[in-house]
């Protein structure tokens, strides 16, 4: 064994593994510096420091979990029986309360305040990392020679239904994100083409009668208010179907990448995102030298991407965009040394779920998806979408290291150390050598 091999197996069995350290931490120097650089709205009403001291706070919470949840064996009953079931419950008590109770962000219902300290959470977020937790429990217990058995497939399948529905009203591409991390934890699970092609029809039938019915319920309540004027300020839903229907419109004809002849409400997002990423060019004008992050809304979050690639050009964005598909590659590659399924599960569906969000977000800013909203994993603004993506590398850090210390003889037993059910063989496992260090 080189000296080389030695030294990564040995690092990897402390901490877990280095190349998914090495991506956290780019991200955190991403993070920092363009959150800031993206942060020129917020300072005529929270100061200059402000801003960029919120983000750290947040990083900082974020680095705690990950250290944390990395030093926890991913087999840990109490995380396994306990603590991810409790996850699920809170998960969907959130969704539904903000369904009706829910604060207005963005045009959108989609958050509460804790009482007493003050801190907005975002349940969708929260939902992402419920779901691919449940999707692996439901996968490692219904297997079946080497496989993803019916009963496993039709308990994910409603899994996806309920969270996907719950979250809609938070954002559709939250649902279609749901939907692209469960085809990769399928995949890993084992699971037959046949069996996918089916999954894809059900989701297409399922998504095809839930916006059927979004449309007809848009209808009735129109015909409603035709015969009833209501009161705007004191309406206490708020439907984005319209809305959504234009994008997806604009979007097909190919509207919402068009240059304007003027900038209006309605278009200033795609307007100003295109601007900053040709301002931008092949290099970039520079790190703080921005001229659309004072036009551009929502620039530090749900387009934080455009004043990236104006700062450090093309080269900085296919830069980002390799670390994300980076990590998607890495887990992978842990996923297929696992003897066990749960774990693969777990850390493919934790780095789908981080680098499927990063596609949905560059491909909303350069136009390739209709407008949307979703953040940047760890650099947009945010503290519930930093933590979930923290808990999650600290999941992935957590099965890498377990999974290097199976072929240590003092934790040989590391990889069965699993409650009953749950310890069904990974059937995508690779032979050991030929493992990518």
């Amino acid at each position: 064994m080189s000296e080389k091999v030695s030294r990564y197996r040995e690092i990897s069995r402390k901490y877990g593994d280095p190349w998914i350290w090495g991506i956290y931490l780019t991200l955190i120097v991403f993070s920092i510096v363009e959150s800031y650089s993206a942060s020129s709205r917020d300072v005529p009403k929270m100061g200059v420091y402000e801003p960029i001291i919120r983000q750290v706070v947040f990083l900082a919470m974020g680095a705690v979990c990950v250290i944390g949840l990395s030093r926890i064996n991913y087999n840990n009953r109490m995380l396994l029986l306990v603590l991810i079931p409790l996850l699920w419950i809170f998960t969907v008590v959130s969704l539904v309360y903000v369904m009706f109770f829910g604060e207005v962000i963005n045009n959108a219902q989609r958050a509460f305040t804790i009482p007493g300290i003050g801190l907005t959470v975002q349940p969708a977020e929260l939902a992402k990392l419920s779901a691919v937790t449940a999707l692996a429990y439901i996968m490692a217990k219904n297997q079946q020679d080497r496989d993803v058995s019916v009963k496993g497939l039709v308990l994910s399948t409603v899994v996806v239904a309920v969270f996907g529905a719950l979250m809609y009203q938070s954002g559709l591409t939250n649902t279609l994100l749901l939907m692209c991390i469960s085809g990769s934890m399928f995949l890993i699970g084992g699971a037959r083409i046949k069996k996918l092609v089916i999954l894809a029809i059900v989701y297409g039938v399922v998504v095809g009668a839930f916006y059927l019915w979004k449309v007809r319920q848009e209808n009735m309540r129109d015909l409603a208010n035709k015969e009833v004027v209501a009161n705007d300020s004191k309406k206490s839903d708020v439907d984005r179907t319209q809305m959504r229907k234009v994008r997806i419109i604009d979007w097909w004809n190919h509207r919402n990448t068009l240059i304007h002849d003027s900038v209006t409400s309605d278009n200033s997002q795609e307007m100003f995102s295109r601007m900053a990423q040709a301002h931008g060019g092949a290099a970039g004008v520079g790190v703080g030298n921005s001229r659309e992050c004072s036009r551009l809304p929502l620039a530090f979050s749900d387009y934080i991407f455009s004043i990236i690639i104006e700062e450090t050009g093309l080269i900085g964005g296919v830069f980002l965009l390799i670390l994300y598909l980076w990590l998607l590659s890495r887990a992978a590659m842990i996923a297929r040394r696992c003897h066990r399924v749960l774990p693969a599960l777990l850390i493919i569906g934790m780095a789908a779920m981080i680098t499927f969000q990063a596609l949905f977000h560059m491909a909303i800013n350069t136009g390739v998806f209709p407008v949307s909203g979703q953040p940047l994993p760890l650099i947009s603004k945010g503290g519930t979408s930093i933590l979930v993506t923290s808990v999650a590398f600290g999941v992935m850090l957590s099965v890498s290291r377990t999974i290097s210390n199976i072929t240590n003889k003092k934790n040989k037993d590391e990889d069965i150390n699993l409650p009953s059910g749950l310890d069904a063989e990974n059937p995508t496992e690779m032979p050991v050598k030929n493992e990518w260090k």
